[in-house]
């Protein structure tokens, strides 16, 4: 039986049209599988930004957008109930997965572009926000193949590291790691997983990402009659995830959040592991 989530609060917002999340849509499932297949046999490869000319003026006015948004989020009820949620009910389980250790690294994947779009502003923020009031929060590494050279050099001067290896999603958590990706595709979740496939790797895991139960549920009103291999291990990782929504309290956050949630991963054996193939 599926751990049901944990709602730590409700949220009244609807579907919003411009929701960017993707699932596995009705009657597609066969483009999915290939994509799935391609993506998943991808090898990690060096990386640089596209453009390697950074322009000083953007980076001075971008590093002042971020710290502007970094102020205002950390002032808003937003953050503060984000906050509790990690200091309450979640932290028992972040401890857990810490265990002896004193710091957990965090590493974003799939960020955005944080000179075009908030939501990836608003998500960074979070991060940032996060790496400042948890002292157990460790160094922060990001990596999205659009960021730009001058995305790079404001991301680092905000104490970030920017890989210079495309992982796609297939790092090991051979440490406790927390594992930021609200609002990813589907696939690089199942890299991830797939990744880490074994109980003592999925034990050092944190994720904040889509919620695994609104995928379930998205599951149920498609009528599949089996498991779409686009989404195959996150539906199995459901039986032994805990999972703790958040709420986006307001429609300022609702675009970047709506719809995340953090999960942590208990396996006891390898047997729950075996009935799908990773």
């Amino acid at each position: 039986m599926a751990a049901s989530a944990k709602t730590l609060t409700n949220s009244n917002c609807t579907t919003d049209e411009d929701w960017t999340v993707v699932l596995p849509r009705c009657g597609r499932q066969k483009r999915k599988i290939t994509e799935v297949g391609r993506i998943l046999e991808e090898k990690q490869e060096p990386w640089t930004p596209t453009d390697s000319q950074t322009d000083p003026s953007r980076e001075t006015a971008l590093m002042q957008k971020m710290e502007d948004y970094i102020s205002k989020i950390g002032n808003s009820q937003f953050y503060h109930t984000f906050s509790d949620q990690i200091q309450t009910s979640a932290l028992d389980s972040f401890h857990k997965v810490l265990g002896s250790e004193t710091k957990m690294q965090m590493v974003i994947y799939g960020i955005g572009s944080i000179e075009l779009y908030e939501p990836p502003r608003l998500q960074l923020s979070i991060a940032m926000l996060m790496k400042r009031d948890f002292n157990w929060i460790g160094n922060i590494e990001v990596f999205d193949p659009i960021l730009s050279a001058t995305e790079s050099r404001v991301l680092e001067a905000l104490g970030c590291t920017v890989m210079s290896i495309n992982e796609h999603g297939k790092r090991e958590a051979l440490k406790p790691t927390m594992f930021f990706m609200p609002h990813c595709e589907a696939e690089l979740y199942i890299n991830l997983l797939r990744a880490n496939w074994k109980p003592n790797l999925l034990k050092n895991m944190v994720l904040f990402g889509n919620s695994f139960e609104a995928y379930e549920e998205h599951l149920a009103l498609c009528k599949y009659t089996s498991i779409p291999n686009s989404i195959g291990h996150i539906l199995a990782a459901r039986s032994f995830t805990s999972e703790f929504k958040i709420e986006t309290i307001s429609d300022d956050y609702y675009k970047a959040f709506h719809d995340s949630s953090w999960h942590f991963f208990t396996p006891v054996h390898e047997t729950e592991l075996q009935f799908i193939n990773s």
